[in-house]
């Protein structure tokens, strides 16, 4: 079994791709052939029906969208709260190997891929020599580094079996923290949510211009990432 291991870990990211392919073009079938009239119907149903598979792979990505999805169905007692943190952990865990395995395994790959990403690699690389284990504790709530720093330590010589435990705890606290408040806060959400819906047009305008200021201030933050990564390879 070892053995096998070791033979897929190189391809790791292809699989990662067959997999992801496969599975939204599943997806896509059960969404068009929902026995419900209308997109937002077929995309509930769709939900309540396969929502823990989709959960999973949405940890895979690391989108907070799904986990806010997986609050309030566990709210709406669509969804068991405590399995839904233990599912989403485990595909936020999953993802996160995935990136590790195809630093570790594909390294001429990773340098001819993410060759215009040099200077984030060489901070992130900084910031695990400096703190240690806890960068890996808190990657995934670093804006533009989530994707760097697991393959980035996969370069390394850090312990897998290490990386693995810190990563599969860091990914079911990162659940908890999404899920669970959106399960306790469901009525004001879901009342915000059926506003929206009555009022898009005002909601739209609001959307954009919340949306816009979160990805001006990460776009920020990154550019500051990136001159920290400057100055310290410099």
């Amino acid at each position: 079994m070892k053995e096998l291991f070791r033979k897929i870990q190189p391809y790791s990211g292809k699989i990662f791709a067959v997999f992801l392919i496969l599975f939204f073009s599943y997806l896509a079938y059960n969404l068009y052939n929902a026995p419900v009239d209308g997109f937002e119907e077929k995309f509930v149903y769709l939900l309540k029906k396969h929502g823990y598979i989709i959960l999973f792979a949405w940890g895979m990505l690391e989108g907070e969208a799904g986990l806010i999805m997986a609050g309030l169905l566990s709210h709406t007692g669509d969804m068991n709260l405590y399995i839904a943190i233990f599912v989403a952990g485990l595909g936020g865990f999953m993802g996160d190997q995935v990136y590790f395995y195809i630093g570790r395994f594909n390294k001429s790959y990773v340098h001819k891929k993410f060759k215009g990403q040099r200077r984030k690699f060489a901070f992130a690389h900084l910031l695990l020599q400096k703190y240690g284990w806890p960068i890996i504790f808190i990657q995934r709530y670093m804006y533009g580094m989530r994707t760097i720093i697991p393959i980035s330590i996969g370069l390394t010589r850090y312990s897998a079996k290490m990386f693995a435990l810190i990563n599969l705890i860091s990914a079911w606290c990162w659940a908890a923290l999404t899920i669970v408040p959106v399960w306790y806060f469901g009525d004001e959400i879901l009342k915000v949510l059926e506003w929206a819906k009555d009022h898009w047009y005002l909601a739209v305008p609001i959307a954009l211009i919340f949306g816009g200021s979160i990805i001006y201030y990460f776009n920020k933050a990154t550019k500051k990432v990136d001159k920290k990564g400057r100055k310290n390879e410099d």
